[in-house]
């Protein structure tokens, strides 16, 4: 416990980091449209987001390599809160576009040094233990991040400098801790082909992933500003959509490992496209059908993306899973870059329910190429254990790769 507790300056940085980042795609959603943005302009600031996301998850562990992980942080900290303060000096989208990509790009560098660290300083001893707090401190954190946009008032000096103070606190818990910082690890090459040769099914569902995930969070205050909910009830929305993720990890990850992982991603995929039917009718069923429907949407939604890792890892070596892992974030990434700009595009085409049609073909198209892939070889007898995975950072794989060893 000792040890875990020595953990506490880097899990408080990731509660403050998540606080801030997270809060600040629905707060551009809906301060957009106080701000009358087109809801393609909307869109565009998530695709920005996942676009610096994407240039963080390359950049910063060549950096980390050459100023350590304190100094790493630190810059990739101060991009943040740049991005988050120049919100308040310009009412332009594509402005706020580029500052969105400092947002990212902090995002994706900050979680980068977080695991390298964990991943230096854990033993196999402690490493469920840290592992599983780590992901209640996130996931709690990006919880609590979608409420606080229910007091923030919108296009707010007050709202985005909060957001940035939230961001520059995230640099004391790490950058004043007396434990030593570790070796910097090797940059994981990144090599998209090898998930697709380990598994063409896994990287069709992480972008799948990509498109109900990151469209859903990006652009989902303008499906909740169109079905009548007001500003505090757009953050009780989203939050809902996230408490049904979390809580879809263990019953769902029961099921993949009992299992065959592709029945169980295709079955669930079918259940995601039920549930876009239900959340696409929910808006004449008043503030609690919609709340219910977000849940059920993320409890079905969620999974996808650790199955489908789940299942890339059972046709992986050992000394490939580390480079697999981002490979199959580099898929994401692509993914997330260009569904929150095509959903806004939608939406403003064809209405509120044009997202969920665009998520809904998405899993369809997932469904049909699982059930063809299930012809092209059989399941693995050897299987790698379920993890949840969160879509962090490329160098997550290092964290997990000896969970995933653990039928091996």
């Amino acid at each position: 416990m000792r040890t875990v507790i020595s953990f506490a300056a880097l899990f408080l940085s990731v509660i403050l980091l998540q606080l801030s980042t997270g809060g600040v795609g629905p707060l551009d959603a809906i301060s957009g449209l106080v701000l009358n943005f087109s809801k393609a302009q909307i869109g565009m600031l998530g695709s920005a987001h996942f676009f610096g996301f994407f240039i963080g998850c390359w950049w910063a562990p060549r950096l980390m390599g050459s100023v350590g992980h304190s100094r790493a942080f630190a810059a990739c900290t101060a991009l943040g809160a740049m991005g988050l303060i120049g919100h308040t000096l310009t009412e332009n989208p594509y402005a706020w576009a580029v500052m969105r990509i400092a947002s990212g790009i902090c995002v994706a560098g900050c979680y980068t040094v977080i695991e390298a660290w964990l991943n230096a300083k854990l033993t196999n001893e402690i490493r469920g233990r840290a592992m599983g707090t780590y992901r209640i401190a996130d996931s709690g954190a990006s919880l609590c991040a979608q409420l606080i946009i229910a007091v923030l008032p919108p296009a707010s000096y007050v709202s985005y400098n909060l957001l940035a103070v939230l961001c520059c606190a995230a640099l004391l818990p790490l950058t004043l801790s007396k434990a030593s910082q570790p070796e910097t690890p090797d940059a994981p090459r990144l090599r998209p082909g090898l998930a697709w040769f380990c598994s063409p099914l896994a990287v069709a569902g992480v972008i799948v992933s990509a498109v109900s995930s990151a469209s859903f969070r990006m652009v989902g205050p303008l499906y909740g500003q169109e079905v009548g909910l007001a500003v505090n009830q757009i953050a009780f929305f989203l939050a809902a959509f996230v408490l049904g993720g979390v809580a879809a990890q263990y019953p769902i990850g029961w099921l993949a490992d009992k299992y065959d992982r592709r029945w169980v991603l295709i079955w669930i995929s079918v259940a995601a496209m039920a549930s876009c039917g239900v959340i696409a009718a929910a808006g004449g069923t008043g503030t609690l059908g919609v709340m219910l429907a977000a849940g059920l949407f993320g409890f079905t939604s969620f999974p996808i993306f650790s199955i489908s890792a789940a299942h890339a890892n059972d046709f992986a070596t050992s000394e490939q899973r580390v480079e697999l892992s981002a490979a199959l974030m580099f898929w994401y990434a692509l993914g997330a870059i260009a569904a929150p700009y095509l959903a806004s595009n939608l939406i403003e085409g064809f209405g509120p329910p044009a997202l969920f049609a665009l998520i809904a073909l998405a899993h369809l198209l997932l469904i049909g190429f699982g059930l063809t892939r299930m012809r092209a070889r059989p399941t693995p007898e050897a299987r790698t254990n379920y993890v949840f995975a969160p879509r962090t950072s490329f160098t997550i794989g290092r964290l997990q790769k000896r969970s995933r060893e653990g039928r091996e």
